[in-house]
């Protein structure tokens, strides 16, 4: 007996963007082994691939792996931003306490036995 139905039409998967998936390596890396860098690679390549995937009319996937990228990208940059802020007022308090404290003698010795 032979079959004469026809097999269901199946659509070709889409091909992900290589744009966006190393954007979400690069943000994946920047989060951990190399911060600075890998943060703001991520963001420029999240950019380019939601371009690149908006002008190929469906014929290329990621954007969700581009989103990803590009989010972990900002959160690495606005902890890298928080972290430069946390160590610039580490060593911005005690320069200023001794600068405002320096009217009276011998007043800056404490301060610098907590800071050493």
């Amino acid at each position: 007996m032979a079959n004469n139905y026809q097999q269901p039409y199946q659509p070709a998967p889409l091909q992900n963007s290589t744009t966006a998936i190393v954007s979400l390596i690069a943000g994946i890396a920047g989060l951990t082994v190399f911060p600075v860098i890998g943060s703001i690679v991520a963001v420029i390549l999240g950019h380019m691939a939601k371009g690149e995937i908006a002008r190929s009319g469906g014929a290329l996937g990621g954007g969700g792996a581009a989103t990803v990228g590009l989010v972990l990208g900002y959160v690495g940059i606005g902890l890298t931003v928080l972290g430069l802020c946390g160590v610039g007022l580490f060593f911005l308090c005690p320069l200023l306490a001794v600068i405002f404290n320096s009217s009276s003698n011998n007043s800056w010795l404490p301060l610098l036995q907590f800071v050493a």
